[in-house]
């Protein structure tokens, strides 16, 4: 496994260990509660972070 697809851990560390730590807290970000704006948040991430893998894959470069 090519050291760029290791970057697709990122998304699935930040659901895991943000969410657990989002639930116990009950402030509120742009009217949401922060676990729903961390949800929201990593879904975004991790979009950027599989555009990110997709570019920096070899194969996916024209010949």
């Amino acid at each position: 496994m090519k050291l760029h697809h290791w970057l697709a851990v990122i998304p699935f560390l930040l659901f895991l260990c943000g969410s657990l730590f989002a639930a116990r807290v009950q402030p509120f970000v742009l009217g949401l509660p922060l676990f729903v704006a961390w949800t929201i948040g990593c879904v975004i991430a991790t979009a950027a972070v599989m555009w990110l893998v997709f570019r920096l894959d070899p194969a996916n470069r024209a010949p």
